[in-house]
């Protein structure tokens, strides 16, 4: 969904920046753990089942792909321990992935588009249980070692209008005419897959303005504005996940999703203010505590993470995934595209028993890099907030491919 926060939403998100390519996504989910909300009560661990049942770990390539990394073949899909309720939810979510799924060019070296195709056309018809689907259609795939860590997000509901009105006077910003997104593979073939963003000025190609330029008025006037929250905190936060919902004065919910960004990298404010003595437990109560206590020195700490998001109003199903098409709350997860597939089933099995059972990789994230790295998806409300806040799970992840390609694989 490129994605979508309010104030309790990881703060494992904000204690570390975004990795990965040239421009950052406005991703969610770095790799250290967040801090639970105050009010959760801790899910009881659950053995993680895969872990002692994993094949011997693959023999690794270079490592930058699934394909190089190694894939080594996983249990018997109707072997493995699933929720019939959950499989049913991402059953779902792959026959509306289908679509893509049999166009997109997999850059994970795991399959072809056209080893989808049969899964896809059966998936339209099928009126047996998902698990079984799965299982007729698909083997699974361990891809490296097969350990996993898995985050968390959810849609978050923040005040917003959407005329500027007392109170409600931080704009939200559609994507301005003069941000230019290239293509650096255009030019180089060693710079395939690199993208930058920027815009033009005089004869020169130069850096797009950063967050305290534009909150300083640099795009005012321009007939830019969507909408407006009331709260800069509150805004700061959505942006990070990258979608969200805003409560009208009326009562009415306008939903709003990302459009583009600025192409600046992301900086987790969170690390800043605790390497600077300024919080001393790095949870997002207390980051936010001190942003609202210290307004001036707080907005200037917030515009330290220099990346911008750019929204657009979402009137349909979502919010929207890195596919295109609307992620569900306990069904889709982002993945990193280099070893998981956009469109394929994924199964996990973690210390958490929320996550466990089998999702579908419908989206990315700036943060969410390298193999088996899964950040899941839990819908909006409060639960969704309390769950994704303090997900930080780990065990063991298992791919489902279609049984072509895992025969291409030699598995």
């Amino acid at each position: 969904m490129k994605r979508a926060a309010v104030i309790l939403a990881l703060s494992l998100t904000i204690l570390s920046g975004c990795s990965g390519s040239i421009i950052p996504n406005g991703g969610v989910s770095p790799p250290t753990a967040p801090e639970r909300p105050i009010n959760e009560k801790p899910a009881k661990p659950v053995p993680s089942t895969a872990e002692a049942t994993l094949p011997a770990a693959a023999v690794a390539g270079d490592g930058t792909t699934a394909a190089t990394l190694g894939v080594v073949r996983g249990p018997e899909i109707g072997a493995l321990t699933v929720d019939r309720r959950k499989a049913k939810l991402a059953m779902d979510s792959f026959r509306t992935s289908c679509p893509g799924l049999v166009r997109r060019n997999d850059t994970s070296g795991l399959s072809q588009s056209e080893d989808w195709v049969a899964a896809c056309d059966a998936a339209k018809t099928w009126t047996g249980d998902a698990i079984s689907f799965f299982a007729a259609y698909m083997d699974a795939v361990q891809v490296g070692d097969g350990k996993a860590f898995a985050t968390g997000y959810y849609e978050p509901e923040i005040q917003g209008c959407r005329i500027r009105q007392a109170g409600c006077e931080v704009p939200i910003y559609k994507r301005p005419t003069d941000l230019i997104d290239v293509d650096l593979g255009a030019f180089s073939d060693e710079l395939k897959g690199k993208n930058i963003r920027g815009k033009v000025s005089g004869t020169k190609f130069v850096q797009y303005d950063d967050r305290a330029t534009i909150e300083g008025g640099s795009l005012a006037g321009r007939g830019l504005e969507i909408a407006y929250a009331r709260d800069v905190v509150d805004f700061f936060f959505l942006q990070i996940q990258g979608s969200g919902r805003l409560k009208l004065p009326d009562g009415s919910v306008m939903r709003i999703g990302y459009e583009t960004q600025n192409g600046r990298s992301y900086t987790g404010i969170g690390r800043l203010m605790k390497d600077r003595g300024l919080i001393t437990d790095g949870s997002m109560q207390g980051i936010v505590a001190y942003l609202r206590a210290n307004p001036d020195a707080g907005r200037k700490i917030m515009q330290e993470n220099k990346s911008f998001i750019f929204f657009r109003e979402l009137t349909g199903a979502g919010p929207l995934g890195a596919m295109g098409y609307p992620v569900v709350g306990e069904a889709s997860v982002a993945v990193d595209i280099k070893f998981i597939p956009l469109g394929a089933p994924i199964w996990l099995s973690m210390d958490r028993a929320e996550p466990n059972g089998i999702w579908i990789a419908q989206d990315t994230g700036g943060a969410i890099k390298g193999a088996n790295r899964i950040d899941t998806f839990w819908g909006a409300g409060d639960r969704a907030k309390a769950i994704a806040g303090g997900m930080a799970a780990r065990g063991a992840a298992l791919v489902f491919l279609p049984k072509s390609a895992v025969a291409r694989l030699g598995l």
